[in-house]
């Protein structure tokens, strides 16, 4: 049996629905329904009654999601204990940050942290989003830190994540700049002639938004992939070089701006293909409170006090 079964299950019990819970959960709904039918397997029962709808946990089930819950806690509070054990690591903080964000974000973020939070030491996992999300499902790290805007919101759980704002990133079109300080390519391009167009890899974050943005522009834009990665810095460093258009975190490349290396580009009417997201963290929220809170817990509580809006399940 897999730890992880029984966190689908208690995912399932709480939403009533299996295409929700592989959401939360980050599976695909084959996948998904498979792990709860090993888990039926495991216990020699059937936990869910498919035939009713919404889904209904059968007796068996109601049995086993009571159980679950104080397993579940159970090994949280055993791995913090664990953890205590570690002379070495039980003061670091574990955070799973998608890959720009590590490179952007996270240095300044820890700065200003110490300034307002004291000493803090950190170990940080640097992630596709989809990874980091799964590494806080499965308890691999204390903290996630991810992007966030409206029109791609991540499907984190409020019942079992807590999230706190922790600031705002704006990502906008970027150019290089010539001799004279204008930019090298200019917005919208010619359907006949269009700009080299330096993107994100399938699948990231970044670049899905950056579509969305392209999508919602009130003049068709004329790009051309010519390369692409799945981290800003390897694009800032191509469109430093001259070799195309590139949609950048704006705190990436603000000594490029201020030298006049990179100009942000914007269509002739003066509209910025610019966007603002949030910056937030999310953590696995606690099924009960830690007799002796530990760093993470304790850096929780500094964010919630001095960051935006902290939404949980509570």
């Amino acid at each position: 049996m897999e730890t992880k079964w029984l966190e689908d299950f208690v995912s399932l019990a709480e939403t009533r629905s299996f295409s929700r819970s592989a959401q939360l959960r980050h599976v695909t709904q084959p996948a998904f329904s498979r792990r709860i039918q090993s888990l039926e397997a495991w216990a020699g029962a059937n936990l869910v009654d498919r035939s009713s709808y919404p889904t209904q946990l059968t007796p068996a089930g109601e049995t086993l999601y009571a159980q679950a819950l104080e397993m579940l806690q159970a090994l949280q509070n055993t791995r913090a204990m664990l953890r205590g054990h570690n002379a070495v690591g039980q003061d670091f903080i574990q955070f799973a940050v998608p890959h720009t964000l590590a490179f952007t974000f996270f240095p300044a973020w820890m700065a200003a942290l110490r300034e307002s939070f004291g000493p803090i030491k950190s170990r940080l996992t640097a992630l596709n989003v989809h990874d980091a999300a799964m590494r806080m499902a499965e308890g691999g790290c204390d903290v996630m830190i991810a992007y966030h805007h409206p029109s791609l919101p991540l499907q984190i759980d409020p019942e079992r994540y807590d999230m706190v704002v922790l600031g705002h990133e704006v990502l906008a079109p970027y150019a290089p700049t010539r001799s004279d300080g204008r930019a090298l390519y200019s917005l919208p391009g010619l359907a006949a002639k269009p700009l080299p167009y330096l993107g994100y890899a399938p699948g990231a974050y970044l670049g899905d938004i950056t579509d969305w943005i392209l999508k919602q522009a009130g003049t068709p834009v004329h790009l051309e992939r010519v390369y692409e990665t799945d981290m800003a810095e390897g694009l800032k460093v191509m469109a430093l070089e001259g070799h195309g258009v590139a949609f950048l975190p704006r705190s990436a490349v603000k000594k490029e701006v201020q030298s006049g290396a990179l100009v942000e580009v914007m269509l002739p009417d003066g509209q910025a293909l610019a966007l603002s997201m949030e910056v937030r963290a999310y953590r696995v929220k606690p099924l009960s409170k830690l007799t002796t809170p530990g760093p993470a817990q304790r850096l929780w509580l500094h964010l919630t006090q001095t960051s935006g809006p902290v939404h949980s399940s509570r």
